[in-house]
């Protein structure tokens, strides 16, 4: 069975006594399998001896390819257990920390640990009142439709959709080394977009962790931790059939509404600070090594292809930012504290409630913007009528 994730497998990984082995099966874009390795690497060094023996295939590809509806009846026997860092609820991929937890060097993006600090001192810069009482994105649009698609809501002669959208031209950020696209340096509106890319993105922690109300455009791939999200709690949906509008709304309701919309983008942050640290990432990769080793049938071995590798030897052949980031975030010594307890699973029941909570919420939202959609030369309806939302926090 995991031999028949290798198809599209960019690496596997073998652990035997604490020890890794990796074998390369097809090159990853950019660094993606480096600094995943790296931070299996990180997670063996905090908690030595601790993860079990396993063997597993990984896929450094944005979509998930598992596809449910394959491997049912007489074929469910030989589902192939694939990791990545993204699923949806068509695919059974394992879904896993991406590899930007540990740097992205490519983009000149710093490991989270330090880079979470720049965000939250980015935050006080300027407080949410003063903030500039807009919609920001900055991305690349190019690689998905859905974004060419949202670059129509910027301001126009004809149109105030209340975005600000910004082409990112990584080229040319490139060239000027990066200095306009500081991640801390762009907590100055109100409101911010998240929106999906060829499948999920890794700016949404980037984009959540600004204190501004983040505004999500209707995702179809989930995270490791996005599934626990609550809208009017974390963030503010959007429709995707209608992008704009429902922007618009959602920055007038926010407007109208202030201290309701800066305490959704606070809570939002208040996640991602606490619940998102270094050291529950690295808890959620140790339990899911854990579980996934339990379900294994037979013993682990080195292939004949692995070869064995360690923080030391990967970080002495880097070079430039990703040597720099490897030794930003190497892990210096072993945890004393040990893993966090694992918690019980939820519940088929708490499961479909959370899912009914949320799509209450949604369809509320979607009909108080219907009664205040009109055409877009009319006078628009006083936003203080739109109901509050309170009951559904």
């Amino acid at each position: 069975m995991v031999d028949r994730a290798r198809a599209t497998a960019n690496f596997r990984l073998v652990v035997i006594r604490g020890r890794a082995y990796i074998e390369r099966i097809a090159p990853a874009f950019q660094t993606r399998d480096l600094f995943t390795i790296w931070g299996i690497l990180q997670l063996l060094r905090r908690y030595p001896g601790r993860v079990p023996d396993l063997d597993l295939m990984f896929d450094c590809v944005d979509w998930p390819v598992v596809h449910a509806d394959q491997y049912q009846g007489e074929n469910a026997t030989v589902l192939p257990p694939l990791f990545r860092y993204c699923g949806d609820n068509e695919t059974l991929d394992v879904v896993f920390p991406d590899w930007s937890f540990w740097g992205w060097p490519e983009i000149n993006i710093k490991p989270w640990d330090a880079l979470q600090k720049e965000l939250n001192s980015g935050n006080r810069r300027v407080k949410w009142m003063y903030r500039q009482p807009y919609a920001y994105w900055k991305g690349n649009p190019d690689v998905a439709a859905i974004r060419q698609e949202l670059v129509k809501c910027n301001v126009s002669s004809e149109h105030e959709w209340n975005a600000r959208i910004y082409k990112q031209d990584w080229v040319k950020e490139n060239k000027a080394g990066y200095k306009q696209s500081n991640l801390a340096s762009q907590c100055i509106h109100r409101y911010k977009i998240y929106i999906e890319g060829s499948a999920w993105s890794v700016s949404e922690k980037y984009i959540l962790a600004c204190d501004s109300m983040t505004l999500v455009v209707a995702p179809k791939y989930y995270d490791f931790y996005s599934r626990v999200l609550m809208p009017m709690q974390h963030y503010w949906p959007v429709r995707d059939d209608n992008k704009c509008s429902s922007i618009k709304y959602a920055v007038d309701w926010g407007n109208s509404h202030k201290q309701k919309a800066q305490g959704i983008g606070k809570q939002a942050s208040n996640f991602i600070q606490k619940e998102l640290s270094m050291d529950y990432v690295y808890d959620y990769m140790f339990h899911l090594l854990t579980e996934y080793a339990k379900l294994l049938r037979f013993k682990p071995t080195k292939p004949p292809e692995a070869v064995e590798v360690c923080s030391e030897s990967l970080a002495c052949q880097a070079i430039g930012r990703e040597k720099k980031f490897m030794e930003e975030s190497m892990m210096r010594s072993a945890s004393d504290a040990g893993p966090c307890n694992l918690p019980p699973p939820f519940s088929p029941e708490e499961f479909k409630a959370l899912q009914r909570k949320r799509e209450k919420i949604m369809k509320q939202i979607e009909t108080w913007e219907e009664k205040v959609s009109k055409p877009v030369d009319s006078k628009p309806r006083e936003l203080h009528a739109v109901p509050s939302p309170k009951r559904f926090i």
